[in-house]
C-alpha cells in the first residue's frame, strides 16, 4: 500500500485553507488519539480499544477506515484463525508526529491552567 491519499473524499472546500485540510483527515476526538497512541508502534483493534474506552468499538473501526482510506495508517491483515489485524503509521501519518505531540502538550498546559485533572496518562 503506497503513501498517498487514495480518494478526494478530504479537501479544504468550505474555505481552501490547509488548516481545514488538516482537519479534515484528522479533526474530531478520536482520530487525534488513535493516531497518537500509534506513534508507539503496531497495535492490534484491541489494544486500540482499550486505550480509548469512551469510543464504541464501531466508531473506532469507522475512523481507523477513514485514516486509511487517507494514507496515515495501514492495516495488517494476518492469515491466520481467528484472524489477527494490526495498524501501524504509514511514513506519511508519520509525519503527523509534530503536530500530536504539540497538540498534546498544549492540553496538558491547557489543563494545568485550568485545575483540571487528566483523565488518563498518554
Amino acid at each position: 500500500m503506497n503513501d498517498t491519499v487514495r480518494g478526494p473524499r478530504r479537501r479544504a472546500e468550505k474555505t481552501g485553507c490547509a488548516v481545514e485540510a488538516t482537519m479534515s483527515v484528522i479533526g474530531g476526538v478520536w482520530k487525534p488519539v488513535l493516531v497518537f497512541h500509534l506513534l508507539d508502534g503496531r497495535l492490534r483493534f484491541n489494544a486500540l480499544c482499550r486505550l480509548t474506552p469512551n469510543a464504541t468499538h464501531r466508531m473506532i473501526t469507522l475512523q481507523l477506515r477513514e485514516l486509511e482510506d487517507d494514507g496515515v495508517i495501514n492495516r495488517i491483515v494476518y492469515p491466520e484463525v481467528p484472524p489477527r489485524v494490526e495498524y501501524e503509521l504509514t511514513e506519511f501519518g508519520r509525519t503527523l508526529e509534530p503536530v500530536l505531540i504539540s497538540l498534546r502538550d498544549w492540553g496538558e498546559a491547557f489543563q494545568a491552567r485550568e485545575g483540571i485533572e487528566p483523565l488518563q496518562e498518554v
